[in-house]
């Protein structure tokens, strides 16, 4: 009697794809709903070629396969696909038509707070409100999918590309996000990854508030508004990223504390690469900040952060800082590279034999009573600054590099990226927009 009973028992504990069925569902009205509800844990749904009708509500472990052919349509009301249950894959499908109302987050794939273990992978998710809600499912998955947003909204009354909300160990990477509100919105959600997403023509790349101990890594932001946001966050690394050809800012930190900001590149804002309001204890090392309209604006009190490594090349103001004390922008003996420091090194060690200060009294005069700007050729202007240069004890508080560099950090950037930089540089979208046709995406389904 011992061996059935062993058998017994090691049978309810094997895992559910032993029993996993494979069944093919034909793009026939009704069929996937009803496959679904005959479905049972562990089941493979493989979706032939065409149109199949949604919206669907996944409650079980089961994947849906769509092997690249297959498209899920909903009724233009709430989500496409809703998920309630555990341990489900969604995978190879386009999804389109889901309905228009903030209120319900309608979204191409919804994934509710009694989900978790999630993978949504190799998706088009086309035309949204929301391209893809992980509402408080833990652990969820999200790689390798495109998502164009709606177009047919103005920017700020669209739906988010990735919609994250207290969905603790999310995993976002190698997704492309075009179009919509923000690439990817992450609100009070801990212990996040969201590394290698390529995200254009949104308001922001990445949008963070509230969500702490987590990694942004090697994503790209190009043609944006803002490139990254990241506000009210501890304990966040946030390396190796770009932001191309962004509208207002690359970077910004706001009440943002104890992060690493490492290895990032900012190259051609409109306003500011890097942007740091009321942010503390922050290292902000090896990035290069280069051609924008101002390198780095810190204000609220921002003192307290270290600035080491960084290349400030080629901003028409390398540093803005309105404050009566001077602030150290060195760590440990190794300070940043200046393009404008007229530097020397006699010894040979990679460190210039100058110090540098980016700013001078004239600099904040100009940024409190920007009409003295009709004054910057005078002979008066011109004596101030001699004055000023020859004579430091002159000087405003302000940013001083003991310690700059004589070499910039190199961060290549790949061809295929600099294409869709230059051409957002040449055409961005937010003049675009103000031209095109913009209908609704989803008119001819």
């Amino acid at each position: 009697m011992l061996r059935p009973v062993m058998m017994i028992l090691a049978m309810a504990v094997l895992p559910l794809q032993v029993f996993a069925a494979t069944q093919s569902v034909p793009s026939t009205d009704g069929a996937l709903i009803s496959a679904i509800a005959g479905a049972a844990p562990g089941d493979v749904l493989l979706l032939d070629p065409g149109l199949h009708q949604g919206p669907i509500e996944l409650d079980r472990p089961v994947t849906i396969d769509g092997q690249g052919k297959a498209k899920i349509y909903g009724n233009k009301t709430g989500s496409v696909i809703s998920v309630t249950g555990t341990d489900i894959t969604i995978r190879g499908l386009e999804i389109v038509g889901s309905g228009s109302a903030h209120e319900t987050i309608d979204s191409g794939i919804q994934l509710h707070r009694t989900a978790a273990r999630i993978l949504v992978e190799d998706n088009r998710i086309l035309g949204n409100l929301y391209g893809v809600d992980i509402h408080g499912a833990k652990q969820a998955t999200v790689r390798e999918n495109v998502i164009i947003g709606r177009r047919d909204h103005r920017l700020n009354s669209r739906g988010n590309g990735i919609y994250v909300w207290n969905a603790p160990g999310t995993l976002v990477e190698n997704n492309e996000i075009q179009f919509g509100r923000d690439g990817i919105f992450v609100n009070t959600s801990n212990r996040g990854v969201f590394r290698g997403n390529l995200m254009r023509d949104l308001r922001f790349a990445v949008h963070y508030m509230y969500a702490h101990d987590s990694e942004i890594s090697g994503n790209v932001s190009i043609g944006n508004h803002l490139g990254f946001a990241l506000m009210y966050s501890n304990r966040i690394t946030v390396r190796d990223n770009l932001s191309l050809a962004d509208r207002d800012q690359g970077l910004m930190l706001n009440y943002t504390n104890k992060s690493d900001l490492v290895g990032n590149l900012v190259r051609g804002a409109g306003g500011k690469c890097l942007f740091i309001y009321n942010a503390h204890h922050n290292l902000i090392g090896d990035n290069r900040f280069e051609g924008c309209q101002t390198g780095i604006h810190f204000t609220a009190g921002s003192e307290s952060n270290a600035l080491t490594g960084n290349a400030f090349i080629a901003n028409k103001t390398q540093v803005k800082y309105v404050g009566t004390r001077d602030v150290e922008w060195s760590f440990d003996g190794r300070g940043n590279f200046w393009s404008d420091h007229p530097v020397f090194d006699l010894d040979g060690n990679g460190i210039a034999d100058s110090r540098f200060r980016p700013n001078d009294l004239v600099d904040h005069i100009l940024w409190s009573q920007p009409a003295a700007g009709m004054l910057l050729g005078s002979p008066a202007v011109q004596l101030i600054r001699w004055s000023q240069a020859h004579f430091p004890a002159t000087l405003p508080g302000g940013v001083v590099d003991s310690f700059p560099l004589m070499k910039p950090i190199e961060i290549p950037v790949p061809e295929e990226i600099v294409s869709l930089e230059m051409a957002a540089r040449a055409n961005p979208v937010w003049l675009r927009e103000r031209t095109e046709n913009v209908s609704d995406p989803l008119a001819s389904h």
